[in-house]
């Protein structure tokens, strides 16, 4: 067996706490895979590897926030994924350090007895042509070649087929209910809760824009431009990709899903930490 292990960059709690988890897994006969940069602040320069390879783990945890464990998703594929919150939002992580030893002992004893139980979060892909954007836990973002006044793009937006907006706007965010209180919540979109199969489409500042509508998961969004010199596609705020235009970008789930392991977070309970 081996978990993949993921500490919070320049937080020294989650460095040590990453430590203390490796010796313990270490010591009930687990190998421990943990990513470039937190094996070198742990010291053990021969357990790092590059985040793309933990979905060969049985098990990944992140230690940190969100934005940690949307860096360990990325690589982990469909390996469960714990995550430790640090004290921020949480919204994907339900493990507080406290209780990480323990919770981390917990999920490899229920995977070696075959009884590990595992909630899945939707991903999105957006797709043009031959290419296609790293799969996103949060949300999938088209914009202009620059947000503000002089930029964005004329935006066609259609859903599995159907019209629904169209108009100049600084951009388009299409959100799972992961994303909902991410960057969706910055651009007044609603909150949607995780037990909610939908998708949020969200203009960003657009003129003579439509509200922000949530459709079924399932849903195919395509967005149409035509009118600017390229388009920026970002996911989870990461790896920005130009396209030229004309282009037809389509926004849909990605496979496999997030899959995470141990206590469920309360959606309730981490709103708070937004206020």
């Amino acid at each position: 067996m081996e978990v993949g292990i993921v500490a919070q960059r320049g937080n020294s709690r989650a460095t040590a706490l990453a430590a203390e988890i490796r010796a313990t897994l270490g010591a009930a006969g687990v190998d421990c895979r943990l990513d470039e940069a937190t094996a070198s602040t742990v010291d053990a320069p021969a357990a790092g590897a590059d985040v793309d390879s933990f979905a060969e783990c049985d098990l990944v945890v992140s230690i940190g926030g969100d934005g940690t464990f949307l860096f360990a998703a990325r690589g982990a594929g469909g390996t469960p994924i714990l995550g430790v919150n640090l004290g921020e939002v949480g919204f994907l992580n339900a493990v507080r350090p406290d209780e990480a030893i323990e919770a981390v002992r917990e999920e490899v004893e229920s995977l070696r007895e075959g009884r590990q139980e595992v909630r899945e979060a939707p991903r999105l892909t957006a797709s043009f042509e031959e290419w296609e954007s790293v799969p996103a836990v949060n949300e999938i973002v088209v914009t202009g070649p620059r947000r503000g006044h002089g930029g964005g793009a004329t935006f066609e937006v259609e859903i599995d087929g159907s019209h629904y907006t169209s108009g100049h706007a600084d951009g388009i965010l299409i959100a799972t209910p992961t994303g909902s209180s991410a960057y969706n919540l910055s651009e007044s979109g609603p909150l949607v809760h995780p037990s909610i199969n939908g998708l949020i489409i969200n203009e960003m500042c657009g003129t003579e824009a439509m509200p922000p509508l949530v459709v079924a998961g399932d849903c195919e969004v395509t967005i149409s431009v035509a009118d600017a010199d390229h388009v920026v596609v970002v996911s989870d705020g990461r790896r920005p990709h130009e396209l030229d235009v004309p282009c037809e970008i389509t926004v849909s789930r990605a496979e496999p899903p997030v899959r995470l392991a141990g206590p469920v977070a309360d959606f309730f309970e981490a709103l708070g930490k937004l206020s």
